[in-house]
């Protein structure tokens, strides 16, 4: 079947939209009230029904029934034409239709002429219709009056609720109903012959047959015997004659009261909107494509920024996913499809809307229920790799080792012919099954409008076509499973084989996420096959399980399961839940799960579509195409001091002048300008010319003279522009082009002004980076401390203590470095990313390698590493790395950090303490000159603390005592160091052992008041799991923390070297870790087996260079560390909400 798209394309009943908005705002209680009246008449029909099995046992009652609806001018009668009347009309006014409501009206106003002429013959004739006439005053009042007055006011009520029931008939709706009622009464009237010639009862002639079968038809209309006709058929025909008749005016009342089915189909023009939409708005929706399919019909929202494309089946308008378009506007798409329905009477739906689109119809007043999953494979994160995809694996290796081959491409690149055949094949691979898909599939294949989507296609070692899979494009890197196709007779695994072909070709098509099909109740059978499931949930995975025989449910689930996807809701959005299973039957024939009458009248189902459009079409639509791959910028709305450097900068290019030029050039630094040429007398003229650069970050004018200062990193140095030099020209070009920021190059001779600045007496200049951004106040610099961290490059250039921070860190990192140096050791690098986290007991940061299918961690430490280099014999190794802990952030903590190892043989942490103070001591020569720590006190001054000399060396236990007033040993037991500590707020966590409470009261006591760089040592062993045991008490650990200033700068061990031991303390520690103790070190088997090769005694010291600056410097973390971590910045400001960054206890160095 060829669709033409692009010529003139007819619509048939096309509703009209310009319906006065003011009938379709009902206030609610009219809508309320509209539902109670078609709530009463469908009760009439269903009592009717009733009456006809009771009314002779109950007789009494089925009076009262009959009188109090007579009073509502309803005909409740044992009768099943009025039954089957009453039910067609109560459908009529639950959808709506102002011609039901006409109807009811037409009721009304007979059974008030009944009353009429009822009346007039109690004055005229009374003996006629009363057995005493005299009664008449009363009759009237008691019998005529109350009802009348009754019908009056229900008129007027349906009067007033009159704009409740919007909905229209379709065109010639009252001429088909005739034709109905016609065909149908006739067709009966025939039947009725037919069947009196074979039961003929007491009936002689063919006439008498037929005059009586049409009798009984139309319900006895005629009084035979006036006619001649005395002879009867038999009762049971009679009672089927009625029956049929009442089906027959029954079925034309229904034609009569029949929704509109719109046939206004997609125009050409409404679809290069709704492709202009999905340009635009196409990403977050992987069903937005499928809006395009022709055969659906679209409405805009006012604006034309959203629509909504739906198809009217059943009297129900189904929407199809999410609006497109802007979201912002999907309300007002949605209202104008809503409004749409109520006008022409239409249930509505939406089948397949994403969690978003689903809120966005809640927001309207829809319902939402989800009906399944989608599948969506993240190309970045697929691996064939794991036990997960084993299956999909073996399915691949089998269709290799079968000698398939898979074909990629754009369905652009595939020639027509080639293309008659693809669509030639899936019809034949079809056979005779209807074609799935309303949401989610698109209906046609080989349209020119879609060369952006991607065929898949598999070839047999023949070279024959076995196999395709067709995607529509989603956004612009993602795809869309539209078809799948596979011959019956090719080798199974043939659907992953085309799946992996198509990611393994992801990154040529430029693809990074691939929607593949829809599962139907996927909860409901992940959730119902697991252990413990309710049975509830068990019964319903039962009844589905059943269902999927027929429907396929489950085994899509599975095939999509396999590949591991994001599982992203789908959802069906009604508005009423009686409508419910009404949705669903017109959804499954949508979708093509459930037969159409007319598909099974035509027989065979549908199938695919073959595009022909015209050039014009085509064309428009590639360019809709191309905009649509463009990577656009956001939008940006810059302040005006940014629009007006943005100017600056255009008409610099519109003059030719390049604002970011390449190869300046530059000669001495600022610095060295002013080194050289200092003490130079007021108004010097030197007559050297210098090249110099620098950021602008001071002007003035003073009438033909013009003053700047550059700054580079280390220096400033004025610079003077002249009219008289540059030229009144050349100056004004400097003023209109230059602005506070901008990088510039000048040239000129070293002067003198008259107060004796040095200065550049410029000759020429030139940008070398035009600034878009206006600095902060060179005096107040960055007040906001997060900006400051933010924007470290603005705090660099205004903050001289900043820069000051960064020589002093690069100084601190070179002693240390060249310090190790000269004492022999050897610097190495060891692996970031580990495969088993150990080394410090800290919570790791967790990655996956997608290689190995296999978990990793950033290192915390590289501790076991270093040690393994000891084993080989390495005498003296150290390593200045980055390491990353998943703690807290605040003062003294940041998630990365830089740290210094150093490893030695044949020593112990006695050793290491030297070590440890000697180079502590040279990075504060470096930093300052001299052995000291500078640090600011509360009124803002600087001390200077000496740090030359030997430290302090105080055990953990005496430093305790003397911080607790009472004494405090190793044989202190638990119980007892509990109740002593208990009073001053140490408190003892459940779980806990002796020395986990003892380092709780170190770290609170004494930690935090210690200011002399103090080396703490002889921790217990079981807080110290790499650590050996004291040489004099096997409850110790020889092991040394160097405090300073209240925080933690380094920490020492003697190295534990017996392999078992070691063995040992790691277990305890993997133990920890499977019982959920993050912080905990995982077994390293491969540490381990390098320790049973033998470790000569060795100390180890780990040193954290940040703590080591803050101690020098008395900044904190965020001070010292170039980019510490912050929080991504948002609108409500740079800290995400305003507040502080998150604290949080961090593992020390």
């Amino acid at each position: 079947m060829v669709q033409r798209v692009g010529g003139t394309t007819p619509r048939r009943e096309e509703p009209d939209r310009r319906e006065d908005a003011r009938e379709l705002r009902v206030p609610p209680w009219k809508a309320t009230a509209a539902g109670v009246v078609a709530t009463v008449v469908q009760v009439a029909a269903v009592l009717s029904l009733l009456l006809i099995f009771v009314e002779d046992d109950v007789p009494e009652t089925a009076l009262v029934v009959t009188e109090v609806f007579g009073a509502l001018a309803l005909p409740v009668e044992a009768n099943v034409f009025i039954a089957l009347v009453l039910a067609v009309l109560g459908a009529a006014l639950r959808r709506r239709k102002r011609a039901a409501l006409r109807t009811l009206l037409l009721f009304q106003l007979l059974y008030f002429g009944l009353g009429a002429l009822f009346a007039a013959l109690l004055w005229v004739a009374p003996d006629q219709v009363l057995d005493d006439p005299a009664e008449r005053s009363t009759a009237f009042w008691q019998d005529v009056a109350p009802y009348q007055l009754l019908t009056v006011g229900l008129v007027v009520l349906l009067l007033v609720l009159r704009p409740a029931f919007p909905a229209r008939l379709a065109a010639g709706a009252a001429w088909r109903a005739l034709a109905h009622l016609s065909v149908g009464l006739a067709g009966a009237c025939l039947v009725g012959w037919g069947l009196a010639e074979l039961f003929p009862g007491t009936l002689v002639s063919a006439v008498e047959k037929l005059v009586w079968a049409a009798n009984q038809v139309t319900g006895e209309v005629l009084p035979l015997p006036r006619i001649g006709v005395n002879s009867r058929g038999p009762d049971q025909l009679s009672l089927v004659l009625s029956t049929l008749g009442a089906l027959v005016g029954a079925w034309a009342m229904a034609v009569f009261f029949r929704s509109v089915r719109t046939r206004r189909l997609l125009s050409p023009d409404e679809e290069l909107r709704v492709r202009e939409l999905l340009a635009e708005h196409g990403e977050p929706d992987s069903l937005g494509y499928f809006a395009t399919r022709r055969d659906k019909s679209v409405i805009f929202s006012p604006c034309g920024r959203a629509a909504v494309t739906y198809r009217v089946l059943g009297g129900t308008s189904l929407a199809s996913a999410d609006p497109v378009g802007e979201e912002e506007h999907w309300p007002a798409a949605i209202a104008a499809w809503l409004a749409e329905a109520r006008q022409y009477g239409w249930a509505v739906a939406a089948l397949g809307a994403s969690e978003r689109g689903a809120h966005a119809y809640r927001a309207a007043g829809l319902k939402a229920l989800e009906i399944g999953d989608e599948a969506i494979l993240v190309v970045r994160d697929f691996s064939l790799t794991g036990r997960d995809r084993r299956a999909v694996r073996q399915a691949v290796n089998r269709v290799e080792r079968a000698g398939y081959q898979v074909r990629v491409r754009r369905h652009g690149e595939i020639p027509a012919e080639e293309m008659t055949e693809l669509l030639d094949a899936a019809q034949r691979w079809r056979g005779a099954e209807t074609e799935r898909g309303f949401s989610m599939a698109l209906g046609r294949l080989g349209d020119p409008t879609d060369e952006r989507g991607v065929m898949v296609q598999a070839y047999d070692a023949r070279g024959q076509l076995r196999g395709l899979l067709s995607f529509v494009p989603w956004g612009r890197r993602g795809l869309s499973l539209d078809l799948m196709r596979r011959d019956r007779s090719a080798e199974n695994g043939l659907n992953e084989y085309m799946v992996c072909g198509l990611v393994a070709a992801a990154g040529t098509l430029g693809v990074q996420r691939i929607s593949l099909n829809f599962a139907m109740f996927r909860a409901v059978f992940e959730e119902g096959a697991r252990i413990g499931a309710g049975p509830v949930l068990r019964t319903w995975r039962g009844l589905l399980s059943v269902a999927s025989r027929f429907f396929q449910l489950e085994s899509l689930y599975r095939s999509n399961a396999k590949y591991g996807p994001v599982w992203e809701p789908r959802f069906l959005c009604f508005a009423r839940t009686r409508q419910l299973v009404r949705v669903g039957l017109v959804a499954g024939v949508a979708e093509g799960f459930v037969p159409s009458l007319r598909s099974l009248l035509r027989g065979g189902g549908r199938g695919l579509r073959a595009g022909a459009v015209d050039a014009d079409f085509v064309r428009r639509v590639r360019e809709i195409d191309a905009r649509a791959s463009e990577v656009r910028q956001p939008r940006r709305r810059p302040p005006e001091q940014v629009r007006v450097r943005l100017s600056k900068l255009e008409r610099l290019r519109a003059s030719g002048v390049d604002p970011y030029p390449v190869g300046v050039e530059r000669g001495p630094l600022l610095a060295e300008v002013r080194e050289r040429f200092a003490g130079l007398a007021p108004d010097t003229r030197t007559g050297e010319t210098v090249a110099v650069a620098g950021r602008v970050v001071a002007k003035r004018e003073l009438g033909g003279l013009t003053f700047a200062v550059l700054r580079d990193f280390d220096a400033e140095l004025q610079v003077m522009l002249s009219a008289d030099v540059l030229g009144a020209d050349g100056l004004a070009a400097w003023l209109a082009s230059v602005d506070l920021g901008d990088q510039v190059g000048v040239r000129g001779e070293v002067v003198t002004s008259r107060r004796g600045e040095l200065s550049v007496a410029v000759t020429g200049w030139a940008i070398t980076a035009k600034c878009l951004h206006p600095l902060p106040d060179k005096r107040k610099g960055l007040g906001d401390p997060e900006a400051r961290v933010r924007q470290r490059y603005l705090d660099l250039v205004v903050s001289p203590e900043s820069r000051t921070m960064l020589r002093a860190r690069s100084a601190v990192v070179r002693a240390l470095r060249d310090a190790l140096h000269d004492r022999g050791y050897l610097e190495v690098e060891t692996p970031m990313l580990q495969r088993v986290h150990g080394g410090a007991n800290a919570r790791p940061f967790v990655t996956h390698i997608n290689a190995y299918d296999m978990r990793m961690y950033l290192r915390i430490a590289p501790e076991l590493y270093l040690k393994r280099l000891c084993v080989a014999g390495v005498d003296r190794v150290f390593e200045l790395n980055r390491n990353f802990r998943n703690e807290g952030v605040d003062a003294t903590h940041n998630p990365e950090f830089t740290m210094l190892e150093a490893y030695q043989a044949y020593a112990d942490y006695t050793t290491m303490a030297d070590v440890a103070r000697e180079l502590i001591q040279e990075a504060a020569v470096a930093a300052h000159g001299a052995p000291v720590a500078r640090r600011a006190t509360a009124a803002g001054e600087t001390v200077e603390h000496d740090l030359s000399g030997e430290w302090p060396v105080v055990g953990v236990h005496e430093a305790v005592s003397a911080a607790l007033g009472e004494e405090i040993t190793p044989d202190t037991d638990l119980p007892e160091l509990r109740r002593r500590l208990a009073p001053v707020g140490v408190a003892h966590r459940e779980g806990w052992s002796r020395g986990q409470l003892l380092m709780e009261a170190y770290e609170h006591l004494v930690e935090p008041h210690t200011t002399t760089p103090t080396f703490y040592r002889d921790f217990p062993t079981d807080v110290s799991p790499l650590t050996r045991q004291h040489r004099s008490d096997p409850r110790l650990a020889e092991r040394w923390d160097l405090v300073a200033f209240g925080s933690e700068i380094a920490t020492a061990y003697t190295e534990l070297t017996d392999p078992l031991e070691q063995r040992e303390r790691l277990f305890a520690q993997s133990l920890r870790a499977a019982s959920g103790d993050v912080e905990a070190m995982e077994l390293d088997e491969d540490f381990l087996t390098a320790l049973e090769h033998g470790m000569p005694p060795t100390g180890g010291m780990g040193m954290g260079v940040d703590r080591l600056l803050m101690m020098l410097t008395g900044a904190s973390i965020r001070q010292t560390v170039l980019f510490p971590f912050v929080r991504p910045a948002t609108r409500g400001g740079d800290g995400g909400d305003g507040s502080a960054p998150p604290g949080g206890a961090g593992e020390r160095s």
